[in-house]
């Protein structure tokens, strides 16, 4: 649906101004996508960004600082996530050998073998992006970058 149908504006300052509150749509419609695939698995974007970056780096733990400087969403508390997942049994938590301010956190198995059925479900979430050909979404993906300097 065009952005003016949907918002019911139909003149913007400039092309700019319609480009910031396009994208602010579309992050919203994007955030609620992930929202309701994310639901039944009990997790939030923000958990699953964590997971994902800890099967990454599986097998080897990483520290709480790592997570939170790789997050998509700068503004979460990797901390108070990675207690969330340590409760649900997703991750674990032990003392830094080197440096005893430090927790290195590990995926448990319960969080990799998560992370695989929701992998099996991602045609559902993916099909949504599928109204664009890969060349088109390969040029947005240049243009986003672009824009992002």
């Amino acid at each position: 649906m065009r952005l003016e149908d949907e918002i019911q504006q139909y003149t913007f300052k400039n092309e700019y101004h319609k480009l910031s509150i396009n994208l602010m749509l579309t992050g919203s419609w994007l955030n609620q996508l992930i929202k309701n695939w994310l639901d039944p698995f009990g997790l939030t974007k923000q958990q699953f960004n964590i997971l994902r970056i800890l099967r990454g780096q599986y097998p080897e733990p990483a520290k709480v600082s790592l997570l939170a400087e790789r997050m998509l969403d700068k503004m979460s508390n990797a901390s108070r996530l990675v207690e969330k997942l340590r409760i649900k049994g997703l991750v674990e938590r032990t003392g830094c050998e080197h440096d005893r301010r430090a927790v290195d956190v590990k995926i448990t198995q319960a969080g990799l073998d998560l992370l695989d059925r929701i992998d099996a479900t991602s045609d559902i979430y993916e099909e949504k992006f599928m109204t664009l050909s890969e060349k088109e979404a390969r040029q947005l993906n240049r243009l986003l970058d672009k824009m992002r300097g």
